[in-house]
């Protein structure tokens, strides 16, 4: 379909912002993988926050997406992604999609992209989004990933978008040899702390404190009750 001249215009004001948000905020904050790099300046975040957000799409800020949820800081995204350290032979989880902008990013570094969604709602709008993006290697699972997706292990990465009480053990062992978890973990005093845990060998794993974060609870079976 033809776009209008409005169109056109919107869509060149947009790339801009995203160009300049990946050169200061992104690239000038430290994220050096060049892959990640180019894929945060090729997804438009504009499709994945409500169209009364999308002036504030290139903030380096989260955004609510509805359904309690959020979109997580742009920064964060990268920095995650980054520390997964993905490769175009990667075989990635990430549990709590949300509005599918981390999925976006990571299916065009790595070669499979398997995304679980515990909101219906949500879930439910990723399939359009992502396949209106070109996004043809992902897979999309409605319901509780906390204990990932064992059906689809082991994967190269898992990335968690919410934060856990714990570092469940299913997700551990979902990680092939190698593997990084990505996850932010609350701690007892309530502060969230992101971290990096690789697999290094069938028991043998190496955790690394990645700094604060802020993010929503993760719910489910081996994360957080829901709250009644």
């Amino acid at each position: 379909m033809k776009r209008s001249k409005r169109e056109a215009k919107i869509e060149r004001f947009f790339a801009s912002e995203r160009k300049r948000l990946v050169r200061r905020k992104i690239k000038g904050r430290g994220i050096r993988d060049k892959a990640v790099l180019r894929a945060m300046k090729a997804v438009p975040r504009e499709r994945f926050v409500p169209e009364n957000l999308r002036e504030f799409a290139y903030d380096d800020a989260p955004l609510p997406i509805g359904e309690g949820q959020t979109i997580s800081q742009p920064y964060i995204v990268a920095l995650m992604i980054q520390a997964a350290a993905l490769t175009a032979r990667s075989r990635v989880l990430e549990v709590g999609a949300g509005s599918g902008y981390c999925v976006a990013i990571m299916a065009r570094i790595a070669e499979k992209v398997f995304a679980v969604e515990r909101n219906e709602t949500l879930a439910a709008e990723l399939g359009p989004r992502l396949a209106g993006l070109g996004c043809q290697n992902v897979e999309i699972f409605a319901g509780d990933g906390s204990a990932g997706w064992p059906e689809e292990a082991p994967f190269d990465a898992i990335i968690v978008s919410a934060v856990a009480p714990h570092i469940a053990d299913p997700l551990l062992q979902q990680l092939a040899p190698g593997g990084r978890l990505v996850i932010p973990v609350s701690r007892d005093d309530g502060e969230q702390r992101l971290l990096r845990v690789t697999r290094h060998g069938e028991e043998r794993f190496e955790e690394e404190d990645l700094g604060g974060v802020k993010f929503v609870p993760l719910i489910g079976e081996e994360a957080f009750a829901p709250s009644t």
